[in-house]
């Protein structure tokens, strides 16, 4: 029953990468799995209880990858958050991200969900490059919060640009953004 449940969330969220939250219906999801509708309606009753468990599961990756990446070094844990990007298909985009752009169409439990997981995503990177800066693997003299966003977004983006344009926009930004962080 678990293993389902686990089903459902993982293909919603491949669903999320590719079409958005709006862009997606269970009938998406019981003809990808094989089920009926009704064996989705059984572990969540409404979309926003499946937006609900999305969101979980998102942040429960992100606080995952800290304690997976806890013993290495900073400049370890940057490039492994850094590098998840590359783990999505060309036709995907982060599912935060999607979820972010969808904000507005989403029911007020996801959209508080979503706010959630994006201030933890921020608050991880932010906690990155304050490490970085202390272990002076980056300019202690920048400000934390814009370095964050600016990774942050120059990922995203390139995401965005690499479903239209091809692969070589993610390979390239991730490359200026090694670059980048290198101490001057």
């Amino acid at each position: 029953m678990e293993n389902r449940k686990k089903q459902i969330i993982d293909l919603a969220i491949k669903l999320v990468q590719k079409k958005g939250y709006v862009g997606f219906s269970y009938d998406d999801i019981s003809k990808q799995l094989g089920v009926t509708k009704a064996s989705i309606h059984y572990h969540f009753e409404k979309k926003e209880d499946l937006g609900v468990a999305i969101t979980e599961h998102l942040a429960t990756s992100l606080q995952t990858f800290l304690l997976i990446n806890a013993s290495d070094s900073v400049e370890e844990k940057l490039k492994k958050f850094i590098l998840q990007a590359e783990r999505f298909a060309c036709t995907e985009i982060c599912p935060i991200s999607s979820l972010q752009t969808d904000f507005n169409s989403l029911p007020d439990i996801v959209q508080k969900k979503i706010e959630e997981v994006s201030r933890l995503e921020l608050s991880i990177m932010k906690e990155l490059v304050a490490e970085a800066q202390t272990e002076k693997i980056l300019n202690d003299t920048d400000d934390i919060q814009s370095v964050a966003v600016t990774i942050l977004s120059s990922i995203k983006g390139a995401l965005l640009y690499r479903r239209v344009l091809g692969d070589d926009i993610l390979a390239g930004v991730i490359n200026q953004i090694n670059l980048n962080l290198r101490k001057s």
